[in-house]
């Protein structure tokens, strides 16, 4: 872990998936052993404007279990944020072909938040960008269903890394 300071999630706009993979990541890892709950939690976009603030369909949609990400704001990815993450977790594959694409050195660890997931599982989660309460909702639980094969994962990934 040396030198990696934190997770990142990653979605386009940084103003609907990623914030809420970010505060449903933060309070799952609070419940973790260290070093997990020692881990700080910051989210991106791939075409981020900055300062644009998390959806309401957001907010409320992770107010109804209980994480308030009101205070979110976008932020666009850049180089600096990659190079200190020790994983990306990003919403669908484009996400992760922008990532590799447009950074330098390739990131090697970057990985979609359901790739965890046992087959049979769909490994992206759609942008719910415009519609209905419901579908943040939606977008939320499939979220949510994916959070113990990512902290599976996290305890692989530390462990090797010590």
């Amino acid at each position: 872990m040396r030198g990696k300071r934190y997770l990142l999630t990653v979605c386009t706009a940084n103003i609907c998936r990623s914030p809420m993979a970010a505060g449903l990541l933060s309070h799952a890892l609070a419940a973790q052993a260290e070093p997990l709950r020692s881990l700080d939690v910051q989210s991106a976009g791939v075409a981020a404007r900055g300062g644009e603030p998390v959806s309401d369909h957001s907010v409320t949609a992770l107010k109804r279990v209980g994480i308030d990400i009101e205070r979110h704001t976008s932020q666009p990815l850049t180089q600096e944020l990659i190079d200190g993450a020790l994983a990306i977790f990003c919403m669908t594959e484009t996400h992760r072909a922008m990532i590799q694409l447009q950074f330098d050195p390739v990131p090697e660890h970057v990985y979609l938040w359901r790739e965890f997931l046992p087959e049979g599982h769909d490994k992206e989660i759609g942008d719910p960008f415009g519609g209905p309460l419901k579908v943040y909702e939606a977008c939320r639980d499939e979220m949510v269903e994916a959070i113990p094969s990512v902290m599976a994962f996290l305890r692989t990934l530390i462990a090797g890394k010590k």
